[in-house]
């Protein structure tokens, strides 16, 4: 079994990325694994050298250490790969994959729990050939999320801060587009500030607007968000921030269907795990592929995850 250590020497604290490769080789020398270490230079990178990996039908576990940006090239580059694994090493400053996991995030820091831990399956959503682990979003929130790396750039904020500087700025602009929404055979026209299609809970630094999702159920659930008023969106976001949009049936809709249409004249802002695109026509569906993730002994994807009212 090969070990490979996917690293953006980008994401997180000065000398993470020196520091994380004395970790491995101790690793590697107390445990006599084979192991390699590759640090990304660009954009695409981590998803090139995740492919050639599991395209070598080698037995490989893959370690995307970075932020949720790293995790998602790997997953784009490897996942369904029968003989390859992944996990995260949280070097970024968001993280929310691994919110999903609870109290035993911080273990994911640990390599010697972390490299021979039990493997399990996760779901994926797919969009346009792309992957995405825990949410899917159009709209408001996608246009928001776009804007947070400026923010982050020019401001001294991270995480769920520069999240909520990006919000303000957008909800100056505006809260809503018009469009049809598509879900498995129903098909609505209207009005929308966002749809959310999630597969895990959180996204934006924290954010959890369905505290029931599970990443390994099989089925995504989608909230669909009318265009309100301003006075009214205010009160609306810190609930839907919380996991209770519900509280607001007039202007929240949610959906549990394994299939998302929404179409628009006018170029709809899409995230896939904070990875923006601009599209007219988004398809999202529960994808056939499944993510080969492994994590420490006990730790579960759905620590968080509250009880479901249906069940």
């Amino acid at each position: 079994m090969k070990h490979i250590f996917i690293i953006n020497p980008r994401a997180g604290r000065k000398n993470g990325a020196a520091h994380l490769m004395d970790q491995i080789e101790a690793l590697r020398r107390v445990h006599n694994l084979t192991c390699e270490t590759v640090l990304t230079g660009r954009q695409g990178h981590a998803e090139e050298v995740a492919r050639r990996a599991a395209e070598s039908g080698e037995a490989v576990r893959l370690y995307a250490c970075g932020g949720d940006g790293t995790l998602n090239e790997v997953l784009n580059g490897a996942a369904g790969a029968d003989r390859a694994e992944i996990t995260v090493v949280p070097t970024g400053t968001g993280n929310d994959f691994l919110k999903n996991y609870g109290e035993d995030a911080v273990r994911f820091e640990d390599l010697e729990q972390l490299w021979n831990g039990p493997g399990h399956d996760l779901d994926l959503i797919e969009c346009g050939g792309r992957l995405a682990a825990t949410i899917a979003c159009v709209g408001l929130d996608a246009r928001v999320a776009d804007d947070v790396h400026r923010f982050s750039k020019v401001l001294p904020v991270s995480g769920k801060m520069a999240y909520l500087v990006s919000a303000g700025a957008n909800f100056c602009k505006s809260t809503g587009q018009r469009m049809m929404i598509t879900c498995g055979a129903q098909a609505t026209i209207g009005e929308y500030a966002m749809v959310c299609v999630c597969n895990g809970r959180y996204y934006g630094g924290g954010f959890m607007p369905i505290a029931d999702a599970r990443m390994d159920d099989g089925r995504l659930d989608t909230l669909i968000v009318r265009r309100v008023s301003r006075a009214k969106f205010l009160r609306l976001a810190p609930a839907y921030a919380r996991g209770e949009a519900w509280r607001f049936p007039d202007a929240v809709r949610r959906v549990q269907t394994n299939s998302v249409r929404i179409q628009s004249r006018e170029p709809l802002a899409l995230s896939l795990d904070g990875e923006i695109q601009y599209k007219t026509d988004v398809q999202m569906t529960l994808s056939a592929k499944k993510l080969h993730f492994f994590a420490p002994v006990g730790a579960s994807c759905n620590r968080t995850a509250r009880r479901r009212l249906d069940k």
